[in-house]
């Protein structure tokens, strides 16, 4: 092996590193090195750009915008409200929420899926009356794990998918390739969670983290031709709400208060709640309620002079550049365009000063925003948004029609009528012109941070390839392994899940795709067994709160602590890799 070799090597290295001792975005890192390939020569620039182009990143580009219109159609909400239920114990509360995550993850990215089941899990789980941290983590869990039954459940599943035929020149693995692998471990896992999960999550029925803070008054309207007209108040479910109180309504110049359960709802009433973030954000997505136009979702505290600034809810992102900073040294106000009203740390409120707190990753944050805080945070990773009261109410007359191009595309793409690319264009352009989700919607949508990550790391697996850096590695696992099929399998499957709980899943995977395909090609392996376990490992993250983007999401809403995921993350780390080890040794043929 030449310099060029070695200089691959050293700067793999260099590059876990990095992202696992700094807080450098994983974009920035990887964009780094793909500089450095091309300015060196190891790579041509279209060896370099070529991720850019490949068919696993368009399809994840594409899918991103067929999520954004299933969520703003409301087409999850259909589901929530038919499914979930009442409940009487924490498993059957787990096992009716697993049935839609599982589905829905299966065919769409699971961090929409999941942000958008957090408002509405913590609302239901208060009105059936379960602990939200009973629910939080089987429903991040539930997330990553149906993921794994298709092709396009995961983004990591695609891009290993396109990497796989840019490499082999092969036709690449059908949408329902990875279901005998995922299923069984997405039922294993399942089921473990519904025996050990509920003796194993804490109670936490403590006050949540922002107490009083969170309490504001929101108006909205009745729809004129809505499904609540004519109902009363009680019918409507408007009176039994947790958290959240209909102080009055305002009809013709008339107020109306204190409002009567048998109170007839009309078209056009002005409905006055006085509540919390996480109900306000649940009554806003019920059908026949619409935000009152000209008025500002802010808390009384502000109205007065926050010129459009509202409340928002965030958790702290392990990319973002001010941990470990103090609020005050950070210059978060003029840094952010932010204030900081409170922060929560393991579900507890922290009374300090907060100029003095000095921020973690996976703290949550009640802010002062501006609109235009939303926007950049969905390109600058700094915040993972956990609530947004002023985000776009959904258009539920699309609901069914977004539902109708999910299933084409799974269809289309199952059946083998066209590519998995083909059906995830066509359904993404189908999602606007049918007006389930807006154009801004859909460029909203597009996570440029991961699409670039995973754009720059193909860069890293092509000069691992192209140098015979993936050729030299092989032969150190053959050798390691004693040229044992099963062995290296096993090997694969632990250096892949090591590497996820480090860096991000997509990156390790990209990574070690070429090194993969190698050993399989040294040793005459059945390669498509081996990319199975790549997928699977690099999914399969439940031991950290950082390990995924989903853990982290539900952290602050279940009132967490890091132990609790090690408590139940570690287990099912092991089930699911025993799980899928298993069915992999014994449905497939290692070797040609």
């Amino acid at each position: 092996m030449d310099w060029a070799g070695w200089f691959s090597l050293s700067l793999i290295c260099a590059v876990l590193a990095t992202l696992i001792f700094t807080r450098l975005q994983a974009h920035l890192v990887m964009m780094a090195a793909l500089t450095l390939l091309s300015v060196s020569g190891i790579l041509t620039p279209a060896e370099a750009l070529s991720g850019f182009s490949n068919s696993g990143l368009i399809t994840v580009a594409a899918m991103f915008v067929v999520a954004a219109g299933f969520h703003a159609s409301g087409g999850i909400d259909l589901v929530i409200e038919h499914l979930l239920g009442s409940p009487r114990s924490n498993r059957k509360a787990m096992l009716r929420m697993f049935t839609p995550v599982l589905a829905l993850s299966g065919c769409l990215n699971n961090t929409p899926v999941v942000a958008t089941m957090i408002p509405a899990v913590n609302i239901w789980a208060k009105r059936i009356g379960i602990t939200p941290s009973k629910l939080m983590i089987p429903l991040s869990y539930g997330a990553i794990l149906g993921g794994t039954l298709t092709m396009i459940g995961s983004s990591t599943n695609l891009v290993v998918n396109g990497q796989y035929q840019a490499i082999t020149g092969n036709q690449g693995f059908s949408i329902f390739a990875i279901t005998v692998v995922g299923l069984p471990a997405a039922l294993a896992g399942s089921i473990f969670m519904l025996i050990f999960f509920p003796r194993w999550l804490p109670d936490r029925r403590k006050q949540q983290p922002f107490g009083n803070l969170r309490e504001f008054t929101l108006e909205v309207l009745v729809a004129e031709d809505g499904p609540l007209v004519g109902q009363s108040v009680e019918t409507a479910g408007l009176r039994g709400l947790q958290r959240i109180y209909l102080v009055e309504i305002e009809r013709a110049s008339r107020i109306i208060t204190p409002v009567r359960s048998t109170e007839v709802l009309r078209g056009g009433d002005r409905l006055v709640f006085a509540g919390d973030t996480e109900a306000i954000s649940d009554l806003l997505r019920m059908r026949g309620i619409l935000p009152s136009a000209g008025h500002d979702n802010a808390s009384p505290r502000f109205t007065a002079t926050a010129g459009g600034r509202r409340l928002v809810e965030v958790v702290v992102s392990p990319h973002c550049d001010i941990i470990g900073t103090s609020i005050r040294d950070a210059e978060f106000r003029s840094r952010y365009g932010a204030a900081v009203l409170a922060v929560a740390r393991n579900g507890e409120r922290l009374r300090s000063n907060l100029g003095s707190t000095r921020l973690k990753a996976g703290d949550s944050l009640l802010l002062e925003a501006h609109p235009g805080f939303i926007v950049r945070q969905r390109y600058n990773r700094d915040f993972l948004l956990v609530n947004d009261l002023d985000t776009e109410t959904p258009d539920h007359e699309k609901g069914l029609l977004a539902w109708g191009i999910l299933i084409c595309i799974v269809i289309a793409a199952g059946s083998g009528l066209t590519s998995m690319l083909n059906a995830s264009l066509v359904g993404a352009g189908a999602m606007l012109v049918g007006g389930c989700c807006s154009l801004g919607q859909a460029q909203k949508s597009l996570d440029l941070t991961i699409i670039i990550t995973i754009a720059a790391s193909f860069a890293l697996g092509a000069a691992v390839q192209k140098t015979g850096a993936a050729g030299l590695l092989a032969h150190s696992v053959i050798e390691l392994s004693g040229d044992r099929p099963w062995l290296i399998l096993i090997l694969v499957y632990l250096c892949v899940s090591l590497l996820t709980e480090m860096i991000t899943n997509n990156a390790a995977a990209i990574i070690m795709v070429p090194i993969v395909l190698q050993i399989t090609g040294d040793a005459g392996l059945n390669p498509e067994p081996f990319m199975f376990a790549v997928m699977m490992a690099a999914s399969a993250s439940f031991a950290t709160p950082l390990g995924y983007q989903t853990n982290l999401m539900v952290y602050g809403p279940g009132n967490y602590q890091f132990s609790d995921y090690l408590r139940v993350g570690i287990p099912m780390n092991l089930l699911v890799g025993l799980v899928s080890v298993g069915v992999l040794l014994s449905g497939w043929k290692l070797v040609i």
